[in-house]
């Protein structure tokens, strides 16, 4: 097939509209109530649990949400948070941003394959046993890494089927238990046993990576439109998804706290409705978890393959197969989740936790910055505040963020830590790769040191690599002057000179 063909195909690659991104956006943030049954335990009870997803949401979800529609809308290309952490603080922060928020996802994206064999070891005790887990674990990864291999639309279509059928048990549970609710279970809490690191660390995975589905911003049709409305449909799925089951679970059933751990909305479904229930529940959560992989698998591949458009990372990570798909950024991720899979969850979920929050800190830093440093940018979508109530704003989520941190064990700060310095050194280690001319870089010096006009290679790049620009970029291309030479300089010509 010759390249021209390739390309082709490449361009007729369907992108992503309102429903898919939803089901993604939900994949990549909840993925159903499973894994909430800690914050009950750690929390001593149900109140502060419900509690928790009531209020967290609202100082958390809905700020992370609106910033990230703001964001995404005005810089509408793969890549994401890169894009707005490299033109509010320049490249270098960009490409770190890059490399945590890709650590912390590659992490994430760990535990999925793991949790998948958890579920079905209650049915199948034989992936107890390591010659059976391991080869298991192996096959899961290779075939959902084929699966996202074909193409994104491919993954957004089984991500709303996925979710259609991990949520509907869910619904059947919370009907057949209003017969059986006692209001005065969901208020019971003993302060004893609460543990607060596990408790926020909970409710910080299970409502966080809000963000993610930006670095796919280039795949979606007509972002302008299309994300705020996908955002908006996204946190209220993910809200019911967890208080529904919560309400059902601790209002219908006597239970223990300490008997809430991973896989236990099982055995409440079996209490409500009988084995039939649980079995549907636990083949539910087996299979979200093919979802969550799909979605961050998704995110990770194009923020590689964005970081790459822009000069960030070698050529190499751009490169895309008949399909549409980075092939070696998604082959990059996919080894990075078999690397780190032998960790433990509670690990696993506290250091990407971290690293998570140190980007997320970055990302309300740059939105602010952003609306002083550029009020004329062109945002498609913007929160309806002014500068200092859109800082009012981020500073809840900011204190959630530091909280988080401040409560991380000794083991987290020191794995973080090596993380973040890995980071910093890599930096300069793809600067002198480029002196070298080791390897090729996309960034074109002497078309982007030339005059503004010639800067309008870029939407050249966004058609060659995904197809037609939607309505919102052509505005910010032919309108804004802001972007023209506050974000393709800022972001490109920085890049190219500090990587020179």
């Amino acid at each position: 097939m010759g390249e021209g063909e390739e390309e082709g195909m490449v361009k007729a690659n369907p992108k992503l509209t309102v429903l898919p991104l939803i089901a993604l956006i939900f994949y990549e943030v909840s993925g159903g109530p499973f894994g909430v049954e800690d914050s009950v335990k750690a929390g001593g009870g149900p109140l502060l649990s419900l509690l928790g997803f009531l209020v967290f949401p609202l100082f958390w979800s809905i700020p992370e949400a609106l910033v990230t529609a703001e964001l995404a809308t005005s810089f509408p290309e793969n890549g994401g948070y890169v894009l707005w952490i490299s033109s509010a603080f320049g490249p270098f922060w960009g490409f770190q941003e890059g490399f945590w928020k890709w650590f912390s996802g590659v992490m994430d994206n760990a535990l999925y394959p793991v949790l998948f064999l958890d579920y079905l070891k209650h049915s199948f005790p034989i992936f107890n046993d390591a010659i059976a887990r391991i080869p298991a674990l192996l096959a899961i990864t290779i075939a959902l890494t084929y699966l996202n291999y074909r193409g994104l639309h491919i993954v957004g279509f089984s991500a709303v089927l996925l979710a259609c059928f991990s949520l509907l048990p869910f619904v059947v549970m919370g009907v057949l238990s209003i017969p059986r609710i006692r209001p005065g279970r969901w208020l019971v809490v003993d302060y004893r046993k609460v543990e607060w690191r596990g408790y926020f660390n909970s409710l910080f995975w299970n409502l966080n990576y809000w963000d993610s589905a930006s670095t796919l911003a280039g795949e979606i049709e007509n972002p302008s439109k299309t994300f705020p409305r996908a955002l908006l449909g996204a946190v209220v799925v993910v809200v019911c998804s967890y208080l529904v089951p919560l309400l059902a679970g601790t209002g219908a059933v006597e239970t223990d706290s300490g008997d809430w751990s991973d896989g236990y909305f099982a055995q409440i479904g079996m209490l409500i409705g009988g084995s039939w229930l649980k079995w549907w529940i636990q083949a539910a959560a087996a299979l979200s978890n093919m979802g969550l992989f799909e979605a961050e698998m998704s995110s990770d591949a194009f923020q590689l393959l964005g970081m790459s458009e822009i000069g960030l990372l070698p050529s190499v990570f751009a490169s895309r197969s008949k399909y549409g798909t980075p092939t070696f950024s998604i082959l990059c991720s996919a080894s990075g989740v078999i690397f780190l899979s032998w960790m433990s969850f509670q690990e696993i979920l506290e250091f990407l936790n971290f690293l998570y929050a140190v980007g997320m800190l970055f990302e309300f830093a740059a939105f602010i910055k952003l609306r002083i440093k550029k009020p004329e940018l062109h945002r498609p979508y913007k929160v309806p505040l002014n500068t200092f109530a859109a800082a009012m704003l981020c500073l809840p989520p900011v204190v959630l963020l530091v909280l988080v941190m401040w409560l991380a064990s000794l083991q987290t700060y020191i794995v973080s830590c090596a993380v973040i310095l890995l980071g910093f050194a890599s930096y300069p280690a793809l600067i002198h790769a480029k002196e070298r001319k080791w390897m090729k870089f996309n960034t074109d010096t002497t078309t982007l040191r030339s005059s503004v006009a010639d800067l309008e290679v870029h939407p050249v790049v966004w058609e060659d690599h995904q197809g037609l620009v939607d309505e919102a970029s052509h505005s910010l291309l032919a309108d804004s002057p802001s972007y023209r030479t506050g974000h393709s300089s800022d972001v490109l010509l920085e890049g190219v000179e500090k990587l020179e």
